[in-house]
């Protein structure tokens, strides 16, 4: 039988009390040292500021090593034991996608940088007229979905950003592509005007996209899953979303991974979880368990063909535990 909701009231700090590290201006003008003198430079440039930060974010590299210890002991995907040098490739992979998030969202991505598996469901939704609601995670270059998105005509998606400190360089992305079909919804809980304005879009046909590998700041229920053969907390926010909108439910993800020709690029997965997610009344908690154990079980299978994709540098397992409650004070000077 599954476990009941776990309130979130977490031992360790929350993934979006960490320091961003992101400066905007730091990367407009990575991004102008890429567009004059191309890629390497690019690397040259960024890769010290990179390996700086993982000498000396100890969690951060912490919570890479975890991560890639737990792949290779559920997977044997990487080979070997997972290992320091493994975490600085770890983090250089994540570099690399910021050039790449940046390139997809300018526009300036090469023609047939992009290839996709199991997007026929999303189009047929498309020539109907139907929206959905598309479960993400913090794995790859979810930006190249605006890739996909623009060579559809008619293919309109939203993605609900939690955090506010996100905010500066989601602004800087959009000022480098405003025309595009991709908007993004900065919000810290969904409240019913939220609901509303998301059912709104549905109804229009569009997509919405939310991510389900972190715990909102504002999420009060989790419900646990096993991953990479431990079990951590996941948010209920997409499947709660998906059944209130009485609309289909996909998983997507973006990751660069070996092309059958040989050589790398990237591959847009998408997969159908369910055509009309219903949580009965009696059964939530073990209905929306079942639904984060099936994207769990989903996001391993994508891990697994590109293990360096994952980019959530925190203790991913302890987010949601629930912490000991504080004594009361009774008085006493001990």
């Amino acid at each position: 039988m599954a476990q009941a909701p776990v309130a979130k009231d977490t031992a360790a700090p929350h993934w979006a009390s960490l320091t961003e590290h992101t400066f905007v201006s730091g990367i407009r003008l990575l991004f102008w040292i890429y567009r004059v003198l191309g890629r390497l430079p690019f690397r040259a440039c960024l890769y010290p500021v990179v390996i700086y930060y993982w000498a000396t974010r100890r969690e951060a590299r912490h919570a890479s090593l975890a991560y890639l210890q737990s792949l290779e002991a559920h997977t044997r995907v990487l080979g070997h034991a997972a290992g320091w040098r493994d975490t600085l490739a770890h983090f250089l992979s994540f570099a690399d996608t910021i050039l790449d998030k940046l390139l997809a969202m300018s526009g300036a991505m090469p023609e047939g940088a992009l290839r996709t598996v199991g997007e026929e469901g999303l189009m047929a939704l498309v020539a109907q007229g139907r929206g959905a609601v598309i479960v993400t995670g913090h794995v790859g270059c979810m930006e190249l979905c605006r890739v996909s998105a623009e060579r559809h005509r008619g293919v309109r998606l939203n993605v609900l950003v939690h955090t506010i400190h996100a905010e500066r360089f989601n602004r800087l992305l959009q000022r480098l592509h405003p025309d595009s079909e991709v908007r993004l919804i900065q919000v810290t809980e969904v409240n019913p005007a939220t609901a509303i304005l998301l059912a709104e879009k549905v109804a229009q046909g569009e997509f919405v996209a939310i991510a389900g590998d972190r715990v909102p700041v504002h999420q009060s229920m989790t419900v646990p899953a096993c991953f990479l053969g431990q079990e951590a907390q996941w948010p209920v926010g997409p499947y709660v979303l998906a059944a209130l909108l009485k609309c289909p439910l996909y998983a997507m993800a973006c990751v660069r991974e070996p092309l059958p020709g040989g050589g790398l690029g990237y591959v847009l997965h998408a997969h159908c979880l369910a055509e009309q997610l219903v949580l009965p009344r009696k059964a939530r908690a073990e209905a929306m368990t079942a639904c984060a154990q099936q994207f769990a079980d989903w996001l391993e299978t994508v891990l697994a063909r590109s293990p360096l994709a994952w980019f959530n540098f925190f203790s991913f397992w302890q987010q949601g535990a629930v912490a000991p409650r504080a004594k009361q004070h009774d008085g006493s000077t001990h």
